[in-house]
């Protein structure tokens, strides 16, 4: 093959998204006689793309060197810039430094302005979002979008538009916040965006729907995501977060299986190059197993999250509290609040108030209720809205007002049920049976019981499970498995009585009764009356 082929090959591979392609295509020019600037600009970005981090910034080294030959010092310094970024990105900042350094001052040198100066501003932006001041990022980042506008820059714009909405969201602005995430994204979904600055949008946006428990828009923006990342099957930067935030939505929908199975391919992406999966990866996969109650994989899953140099909370509280250590999982808790930014605080409040409650702090849980509460009043997304539901009604429970607990209990479930959240549901059904019996309805607490019970054996959730055990056993007679009004039933059907004279005898539906004595047959092992006659002579019921 000429050179002037694996050019032309490199060059349409790149166009076509298939940089595994254009990666190969364009070594072989380069050994046969070397690439022009913008050829290695191309060759340095696909080699990020596929996963070699190293082997892209060597080359767009190169490419940066090249077009100061070429006297082309605007694209010299937005190679410098993008270098920089992905050092930062690799978490050398010594190097990142240099080279951002190293671009401001051909920025300066250069007689021609350009989006360069813009591009220069993100780094320092992002250093003020993410040290907490979003205000001041707030501000850079407008100074990056009036230069994206001026040097008509589609890249610079949408990565301004980016920084904007994520300082509004952690100001507590969600919905403008969001409204210019939406916004931006209609830029990447079009094809307007460069590869990487699409990438980062894409990933970014996710996690900022997250932190504004928007489920439905994050639940859209992932299917844009996976179907961008199946378009370019070589890809391997960000297709890990694509398959992290994937595992996400399959748990919160009680899809642990498959939750696993997208953590686990996550791993190996984060493994192959995309390193920012890696933490979200092993967090997943720590939920996944609490939840099903591998208490000794979740603390490892954790702990491999908390290797990436970001606490796995309030996973790891919620695990220590799963394992009988209230006051451990406190303590986590609490610290974690207290170095966390408003909007990691926000997603961590719902943690904070079962924390509590179960550590017997019923004032610390009833400040996180209503902190919730309030967030749930200035904003309407579903999924807020039912963790402050639920919350209330949890601390309105332990502090003795059942009858306002049971309303906020139930509008919590609603909601619940709308979003396709089974687990969330059930452990609400739980909390809902524990009102009802606090108001001495205990029939209307076994329903729901119940209820739960049937959601969370078809989940796996074990830990749920025992606890939802040993709430309904605090009803059961000393006499056996069976509750008190279970013994009332059997009782009378001993007696010889129909379903219907049970039902008026006990003030019950008939549908109710036959519930009951349905449950009294599977609890016994039993399959006719007449046993359940026999079991309540044996063991002295009547």
């Amino acid at each position: 093959m000429t050179s002037s082929v694996a050019l032309d090959r490199g060059r349409m591979a790149y166009a076509a998204h298939r940089y595994g392609d254009a990666f190969s295509a364009l070594t072989d020019a380069d050994q046969q006689g070397g690439l022009p600037a913008q050829y290695l600009e191309w060759f340095g970005t696909a080699a990020v793309l596929i996963g070699k981090p190293t082997d892209g910034i060597d080359t767009l080294t190169r490419a940066h060197e090249e077009f100061l030959i070429e006297g082309d010092v605007a694209a010299a310094a937005r190679c410098a810039a993008w270098i920089g970024l992905h050092l930062m990105d690799l978490r050398e900042p010594a190097r990142s430094g240099g080279w951002f350094a190293r671009a401001q001052r051909l920025v300066h040198e250069d007689p021609h302005p350009s989006s360069v100066q813009g591009l220069l501003l993100v780094p320092v932006a992002l250093g003020a979002l993410y040290g907490g001041d979003a205000e001041s990022a707030a501000r850079t980042f407008d100074e990056v979008a009036v230069l994206g506008e001026r040097f008509h820059d589609p890249d610079l714009s949408a990565l301004a538009r980016l920084g904007q909405g994520q300082a509004q969201i952690m100001l507590g602005q969600l919905n403008a916040g969001l409204v210019l995430l939406d916004e931006v994204m209609v830029a990447v979904t079009a094809g307007e965006i460069s590869p990487v600055p699409s990438g980062i949008i894409y990933c970014s946006v996710l996690q900022s729907c997250h932190l504004a428990f928007d489920l439905r828009r994050a639940q859209e923006w992932t299917v844009a995501l996976d179907r961008w990342c199946n378009d370019q099957p070589e890809l391997v930067l960000f297709s890990g977060q694509c398959q992290m935030h994937r595992a996400e939505l399959f748990c919160l929908h009680g899809a642990w299986s498959t939750a696993l199975e997208a953590a686990q391919v996550a791993q190996d992406r984060a493994q192959r190059g995309d390193r920012h999966a890696l933490y979200g990866a092993y967090y997943q996969q720590g939920e996944v197993q609490r939840l099903r109650g591998e208490f000794d994989a979740a603390a490892t899953s954790y702990s491999q999250a908390n290797q990436t140099g970001f606490e796995p909370q309030p996973g790891l509280a919620l695990l220590r509290l799963a394992q009988g250590k209230a006051k451990l999982a406190q303590s986590l808790i609490r610290r974690t609040v207290e170095g966390a930014d408003p909007a990691t605080r926000r997603r961590l409040l719902a943690a904070v108030v079962e924390i509590e409650l179960a550590a017997g702090d019923t004032t610390a849980a009833r400040e996180g209720a209503d902190a919730l509460a309030a967030l749930g009043e200035e904003d309407a997304m579903p999924m807020l809205q039912a963790f402050a539901d639920q919350s209330v009604g949890a601390v309105l429970l332990a502090e003795g007002e059942a009858s306002g607990a049971l309303n906020r209990l139930r509008q919590a479930r609603t909601l619940w049920l709308e979003l396709d959240t089974p687990y969330e549901a059930a452990r609400c059904r739980v909390l809902t049976a524990r009102a009802w019996r606090a108001l001495g309805d205990e029939d209307a607490a076994l329903m729901e019981f119940e209820a739960a019970r049937a959601t969370l054996v078809g989940l796996g959730a074990v830990p749920a499970l025992a606890e939802l055990d040993a709430l309904v056993r605090e009803t059961t007679g000393p006499d056996g498995p069976l509750t008190t009004r279970e013994i009332e039933v059997v009782r009378l059907v001993a007696a010889g009585m129909t379903n219907k004279s049970i039902a008026g005898a006990l003030f019950l539906s008939e549908k109710t009764v036959a519930r009951h004595v349905s449950n009294i047959f599977a609890k016994l092992g039993l399959s006719s009356r007449a046993a359940a006659t026999a079991y309540a002579y044996e063991h002295g019921l009547v």
